[in-house]
């Protein structure tokens, strides 16, 4: 499979009414330097680049400090929605992209956003995701849509588990153009953060009553079944098998995680 020509770097022009003159993109960073400069290439339209960098220590800053338009905020991580909230509170723009350090925000997406609507009635904007490995798109992820793009004022994240999620007062949309998640960095740093959001992961579960929970979360709470599950769900349901190496890839790091998680559980179970 060749390489998606979305991913290629292209600035944008737009004109005087295009809607992205309205947003600021928002990135929280943490030692993202085999990331951020991809994902900065594609917002040099953006008139003002908001980074909230948690005290990086390799060359996040420098290279995000090579764009004018940056501007950084450092701040210790303490949760991902304090996190996010402080950036927002930070922005001056009616709209806000939100934005991990490792999306890549494509053309085809752009062009969407630049043609909204300046007075519509949504308040926020969900978006799909392409997964990629090694700079390749694959068939299918587990990635859920998120809400990237919505109106400050109206918006507020809150912790769920070792991610977040954002609540938007009124009405959301979906645009019909996927972000590109592309991280680059080294499977060390993967396992690292891996058990860190299984950790999380397994007090939300512990602490949820079951009929609050997702059919997904049920099957984990299984424990010995979910990393099996997950496996022939990224190969077969995702189509992941036909995407080579690069498929069996991310299906295998999809399992060691639940494997990682279905641990984290069985030592609570032990332990009580």
């Amino acid at each position: 499979m060749q390489q998606s020509k979305n991913l290629s770097p292209s600035p944008i022009a737009f004109s005087k009414n295009s809607f992205l003159e309205r947003i600021t993109p928002l990135i929280l960073t943490y030692n993202e330097a085999p990331n951020i400069e991809r994902t900065l290439q594609n917002l040099t339209w953006a008139s003002r680049i908001l980074i909230v960098d948690s005290h990086s220590t390799d060359e996040t800053i420098e290279i995000a400090q090579r764009y004018p338009q940056v501007e950084i905020c450092q701040r210790k991580f303490d949760t991902h929605a304090a996190q996010w909230n402080y950036g927002i509170e930070k922005v001056i723009s009616e709209w806000v992209l939100s934005l991990d350090a490792d999306y890549i925000v494509t053309d085809n997406l752009l062009h969407e956003i630049g043609k909204l609507d300046f007075n519509t009635p949504i308040n926020g904007y969900f978006s799909s995701f392409k997964y990629c490995v090694f700079g390749q798109p694959l068939r299918g992820s587990i990635l859920p849509p998120r809400q990237i793009l919505f109106r400050k004022q109206y918006s507020e994240y809150v912790d769920d588990g070792h991610t977040q999620l954002l609540e938007v007062e009124g009405s959301s949309a979906c645009l019909r153009h996927a972000i590109y998640h592309d991280d680059r960095k080294p499977i060390s740093r993967w396992l690292w953060a891996q058990d860190r959001y299984m950790a999380l992961e397994a007090e939300k579960l512990q602490n949820t009553p079951v009929i609050a929970l997702s059919k997904g979360d049920r099957i984990r709470k299984l424990k010995v079944v979910a990393p099996f599950v997950i496996l022939l769900y990224c190969l077969v349901l995702k189509g992941g098998v036909f995407d080579g190496w690069r498929g069996w890839y991310y299906a295998l790091q999809r399992m060691f995680a639940e494997i990682l998680l279905s641990l984290y559980l069985i030592e609570k179970t032990m332990r009580s």
